[in-house]
Formats: C-alpha cells, sequence, structure tokens
C-alpha cells in the first residue's frame, strides 16, 4: 500500500510536448521538422488534395449519381416493434397508434419528417395507426388483424403513397 505523499501519475502517462526550434541538440531546431524553403514550410498552409498544380484525383474522376434535395427522411418502425410494445403495455391498442405515442412508447428515439411503417414481423392487436407511410405489406397485415392505416397528409403532399 502507498502513502499519500507517494501517489502520482503512471509511468508515460504525461508525455512532454515537443518544443521545435530550441536549438541543435533538441533534434527539432533549425527548420523545426518542417524541411527546408517550399510552401508548406511556411506557416497557415492547407493543401489537402493538391497536387503540385496537376488535376487532383477528385477533379479527375467523372461525377456520378444524384441526390434528392426534397426526399424525405422517415423514421421506421416495424410491426413487430409495435407488437412489442402494446404487449408490454407500453401502448393502447384501443387508441390510435400515433407517431407522437410511437415515441413516448419508446418504440422510436424520435420522429424525423415522419415515421414508416414496415411490414416485418407479426401483428397480433387490432390497431389504429396514423403515420407518414406505409408499405404494401404493413398495410395489409394490419388489416389482416382487423385495424386500419390513415396516412397523414404531410407524406402524401410530397408525393408518398402507401403503396
Amino acid at each position: 500500500m502507498s502513502n499519500l505523499n507517494d501517489i502520482r501519475d503512471n509511468e508515460g502517462s504525461r508525455k512532454k510536448r515537443m518544443r521545435v526550434g530550441r536549438g541543435i541538440g533538441s533534434g527539432k531546431g533549425k527548420t523545426g521538422g518542417r524541411g527546408v524553403k517550399g510552401q508548406t514550410s511556411r506557416t497557415g498552409v492547407a493543401v489537402k488534395g493538391f497536387e503540385g498544380g496537376q488535376m487532383p484525383l477528385h477533379r479527375r474522376l467523372p461525377k456520378r449519381g444524384f441526390h434528392n434535395i426534397f426526399r424525405l427522411d422517415f423514421n421506421e418502425v416495424s410491426l413487430d416493434r409495435i407488437q412489442t410494445a402494446i404487449d408490454a403495455g407500453k401502448l393502447d391498442a384501443s387508441k390510435p397508434v400515433t407517431e407522437a405515442a410511437l415515441v413516448a412508447a419508446g418504440a422510436l428515439r424520435r420522429v424525423k419528417q415522419g415515421v414508416r411503417v414496415l411490414g416485418t414481423g407479426e401483428l397480433k392487436a387490432k390497431v389504429t395507426l396514423e403515420v407518414a407511410h406505409a408499405t404494401k405489406t404493413a398495410v395489409a397485415a394490419v388489416e389482416k388483424a382487423g385495424g386500419t392505416v390513415t396516412l397523414l397528409a404531410s407524406a402524401k403532399a410530397s408525393g408518398e403513397t402507401a403503396a
């Protein structure tokens, strides 16, 4: 057992920083590890991707793909997860299952730009879902269990359908 006056950091846990430009004996004197002359020996140089005037790789390669700026980012929840929440008593199947109810039940962390219900898993309870989007298999499974799916207007406005 060590005494209070013997307490110190572990060996090597605190490393002294390299002080550049402090003489030849330091190993980092004179040019301070920057080499000789040139752009990168100067201060304020940021040359990521610069290839000395040659056309850089990221400009030589062709542009690919398309990014749809109007795409909605849905948070997805499966029927299995909804059924688990109902079984645990966190969701009330007699009331409409809304996006806010799913978050409150812990089935989702947050509603992004709406909720999409996926058809994976099995739904036994008769529920009324009020969500932004649902897959064909999810709608079929909910209707088979005796429930209904209502799509919210925000998703329909952007061209999304239940299909």
